[in-house]
């Protein structure tokens, strides 16, 4: 498809999307754990499980670094064609039933009586990836005001059990990010894990508090068939119910580990998005509106592709309803080592990801440890760890 605009200038632009049909990668990439399931069921071979997860966080990583970056924008007068254009948001919709497929299917699997406790393990873990993945189309939805996109919200979120997400995402996160009141925004010098305790139950009880207040305001009370928050968990106790109810109590354990391994996916993408970016307050007191150099960013092709552009995360937070096929990079943006799958290793492992990506924000403070998000608690050893170079 050929998007016709014209420039400011008067010239006419004809643009085609090279990446129109690569964007099936961010439909299909979810649908390996339930087919790796699937194969073990066929044929007994364990092995099969272990497959998505050396995708994901193997190939995908090397793939990232052999094929490299996509810098490349569409024209500013296409824009708004390519953001109305239905197909892009019809493939946000064919993701939803391939994350439930691998949900299930994995489900299925572990619940066989002959599945050995490492494959039961095995499939927990990976469909838990797949799990929190699907959390990435709950927040492209989620961004969006219309009804029928924040019922696919709901359904998105409610693979891992996360459905305060939307309600936390859009009224906190993108509130406070990247301030130190935002529990969702990483600081200097705080290892993932600590994090992930940190931000885990504090986002929750935002998101519970912020659905509370608007329910509140309509006169209802927070147990009310028309909170958000419930109708998502609502979907996911349902399919947990009745698959409980099919094979029994021995899923109890799987559907706990998916929950888990889900959300905390979310957290690491929270961590890497924004570690020790600080928005700049002004005179008055109130923070800077946040702009693309508040988020890292990265341009990594094949993962772009993989998570409908989630990684462009910088024109996201700046301009939050532009939807994913027409997000932008830009010139000086804080940039990831790799593209997400890369960058969770890293973090996974506190001492390299310090190594890497202080002296990243340090450049982008332009020196200045005040300007970066740090935990006030902790800001003067660790500037005074900076400094001798510990």
């Amino acid at each position: 498809m050929v998007f016709v605009a014209t420039s400011k200038n008067g010239e006419r632009i004809a643009y085609r999307d090279p990446k129109r049909r690569l964007w099936l990668l961010s439909v299909l990439a979810p649908s390996l754990p339930g087919l790796a399931a699937l194969a073990y069921l066929s044929s007994g071979n364990s092995s099969w499980i272990a497959a998505p997860v050396a995708f994901y966080y193997g190939v995908l990583v090397v793939a990232d670094h052999l094929i490299g970056v996509d810098p490349n924008n569409p024209p500013e007068a296409a824009v708004d064609d390519l953001a109305a254009d239905p197909y892009y948001r019809a493939l946000l919709f064919a993701s939803l039933p391939v994350f439930w497929f691998s949900l299930i299917a994995c489900a299925v699997a572990a619940a066989q009586p002959d599945t050995p406790l490492a494959a039961y393990i095995g499939l927990a873990l990976m469909s838990g990836i797949s799990s929190g993945t699907a959390i990435t189309v709950g927040h492209e939805f989620g961004h969006k005001p219309n009804r029928l996109d924040q019922w696919g919200a709901k359904l998105a979120n409610a693979v891992s059990g996360y459905g305060h997400f939307c309600i936390e995402h859009n009224r906190g996160h993108h509130v406070q990010v990247a301030t130190p009141e935002d529990p969702a925004s990483a600081r200097l010098g705080e290892s993932l894990w600590r994090f992930a305790v940190r931000e885990i139950p504090s986002t929750l009880a935002r998101g519970w508090a912020m659905e509370r207040e608007r329910l509140a305001r309509k006169g209802l009370g927070f147990w009310h068939w028309r909170n958000d928050i419930l109708q998502g968990y609502a979907i996911t106790l349902s399919v947990a119910g009745a698959l409980i109810l099919a094979f029994g109590p021995v899923l109890i354990p799987f559907l706990l580990i998916n929950s888990l391994v889900g959300w905390l996916h979310l957290t690491f993408a929270n961590y890497v998005e924004h570690y020790g970016l600080k928005r700049e307050r002004r005179p008055d007191g109130r923070y800077m509106p946040c702009e693309p150099h508040h988020s890292w960013n990265t341009n990594h092709i094949v993962t772009n592709l993989m998570l409908f552009h989630l990684q462009r995360h910088s024109d996201h937070h700046a301009n939050p309803l532009r939807p994913y096929q027409a997000l932008r990079s830009f010139d000086d943006l804080p940039t990831l080592p790799s593209g997400y799958p890369g960058c969770f290793l890293l973090a996974a492992i506190p001492p390299l990801w310090f190594r890497v990506m202080d002296p990243k924000v340090m450049a982008w403070a332009k020196g200045d440890f005040s300007k970066a998000n740090v935990d006030p608690l902790r800001a003067e050893a660790y500037a005074a760890k900076w400094r001798t170079g510990a």
